[in-house]
């Protein structure tokens, strides 16, 4: 079942341009099913390491650049403060547990939607808190007829990351400077969800993962839906 914060709100989606100037995508768990694969990772490079960490824990911190997530679990358990440099040791040996796994897929209903968006005449551009190099290069190959390599904000354009709303200003700024409330958020994660917020940005979440609804309703998005197939069907009505 489909949660819809405002059903009005949904029929202002139809002819995207006359409102909106760009549309802002997070990455994984968004774009492609690539979380579960982020937290066997996740799991198994934090163990390594003398880190407790969850598949529950990948989820919630999902967005947030990874040497930061690893910065605060490492304070918090071990009651070490890591250079930037030593969380990014972390963070590449995750990064070969990841690439080590079979390929995540593009979600159904991704291209169809980015179809529209662009017959729109909306720009597209792609918000992760990613800093995997070989992801950014995937990004262009899948979704090279809708965003080109300025067309991405990675974890390395930003200083802070999401829950900041940083990254997401980057986005516009990246789309010519586009105004906060002409720019809409596609995000699965409360924490990016919570970044489109703090932007201005209307933001729709897409629960494509585990947490409950609530986990992405506290964090007060404009729309709800279960998928991304769901939402490019609303678009097309």
């Amino acid at each position: 079942m489909t949660s819809i914060l405002d059903k009005n709100e949904v029929g202002s989606l139809k002819g995207l341009g006359e409102k909106f100037k760009c549309v802002l995508f997070d990455m994984d768990g968004v774009l492609y099913n690539s979380m579960p694969n982020h937290a066997v990772a996740w799991v198994r490079a934090m163990k390594e390491f003398g880190i407790h960490f969850t598949p529950e824990d990948s989820y919630a911190t999902e967005g947030a650049r990874g040497v930061d997530t690893i910065r605060v679990y490492a304070k918090k358990q071990l009651g070490k403060d890591l250079t930037e440099e030593q969380a990014q040791e972390i963070y590449d040996v995750k990064t070969r547990y990841f690439h080590e796994l079979p390929t995540a897929e593009i979600f159904d209903g991704v291209k169809d939607l980015m179809r529209k968006i662009k017959a729109d005449g909306l720009q597209i551009c792609i918000v992760t808190g990613s800093g995997q190099r070989p992801l950014f290069r995937r990004l262009v190959d899948d979704f090279g007829e809708f965003i080109d390599d300025e067309h991405i904000v990675t974890a390395y354009d930003v200083k802070r990351g999401k829950p900041n709303p940083d990254p997401y200003l980057m986005g516009l700024k990246k789309c010519g400077g586009v105004k906060p409330e002409e720019g809409i958020v596609i995000e699965n994660a409360p924490l990016g969800v919570r970044a489109g917020v703090a932007a201005g940005c209307f933001t729709i979440a897409v629960n494509s993962g585990p947490l409950p609804d609530e986990a992405l309703l506290a964090e007060h998005p404009n729309l709800l839906f279960k998928s991304i197939r769901e939402l490019c069907d609303k678009v097309k009505e």
